[in-house]
């Protein structure tokens, strides 16, 4: 949108984000058959360049005001100088080493969002991979979509007994016991292996181990408003975070985490840095 407008752009990415590991988005309106989280890098890549917008494969590290200006050091030190900001550094789904393997399946047979892709695990057996309340509600909320549940609560963390009689009452099987294998062939998930040896099988898996990384924290070198989970604050319509000529879009903003919203996001943000512009011209 902004090399639409004719603005010179560029977007600091250092290609490590959440859609670099999504092997398919299945909810993307126009994708009927899925579609890769790289694929969608790489031809949105090639249509904002034909509108001369610049891509530079760098970790943005820090961030500064400098009067009207904004200052950003990238991992190698460069200094890059811009009068807006469009901050989307998303999140890190929390994923245990010893689940690692499980890369291979995300997207295809391994899922982190309910709401993106229950309806993948409709009417198939499901293992919820997690940790605490957070993996205990992941499993409760696939009843939906599948009466075929175990939840395997790896970090240990105590659930309360309200939530282990839901979990009973919806015959989800709870087993609090730490994974040691990721089965799989190829990006098909096939079920895990326990540190007892216990191996479980199903058609799908679910990882719910919460505490994802929020990657807010340029805009707090900026004094963003944050909640507490560090999803950054930014206005509905505009998408400005509490920074004037800072704004956020993505999973790095408070909401839905979903892959169309944060174009969504990108687009809406993209439209006021504009106007903003034109503002300032005329003054």
């Amino acid at each position: 949108m902004l090399g639409r407008y004719k603005h010179n752009v560029l977007v600091i990415d250092k290609m490590n984000g959440r859609s670099t590991l999504c092997r398919s988005y299945h909810n993307l309106l126009g994708w009927p058959d899925g579609v890769s989280g790289q694929t969608l890098r790489t031809l949105g890549r090639e249509h904002a360049e034909k509108y001369g917008v610049k891509f530079l494969k760098k970790l943005a590290a820090k961030v500064e005001k400098q009067g009207k200006d904004f200052l950003i050091e990238t991992d190698d030190r460069s200094i890059y100088k811009t009068k807006k900001l469009l901050i989307a550094t998303g999140v890190t789904d929390r994923i245990p080493e010893v689940l690692s393997e499980i890369k291979h399946c995300l997207g295809i047979s391994v899922y982190v969002c309910p709401d993106c892709d229950g309806y993948e695990v409709d009417g198939k057996s499901v293992i919820v991979m997690g940790a605490g309340k957070a993996g205990a509600k992941l499993a409760l909320s696939l009843t939906y979509w599948t009466k075929d549940i175990q939840y395997v609560n790896h970090d240990g963390e105590e659930i309360n007994a309200a939530l282990k009689n839901e979990l009973s009452n919806k015959n989800i099987e709870y087993i609090k016991e730490r994974l040691t294998k990721v089965m799989r062939d190829g990006e098909w998930f096939k079920g895990v292996e326990l540190e007892s040896g216990r191996r479980l099988f199903a058609d799908r898996g679910f990882l719910g181990f919460g505490g994802n990384r929020v990657h807010s924290d340029l805009a707090a070198q900026l004094g963003a408003e944050r909640l507490e989970n560090k999803h950054l604050v930014i206005h509905a319509r505009t998408k400005e975070t509490s920074v004037q000529n800072v704004w956020a879009a993505g999973d790095v903003a408070a909401h839905s985490e979903q892959a169309a919203i944060a174009m969504g996001d990108g687009i809406q943000a993209a439209i006021w840095i504009h106007k903003r512009l034109l503002e300032e011209q005329r003054t």
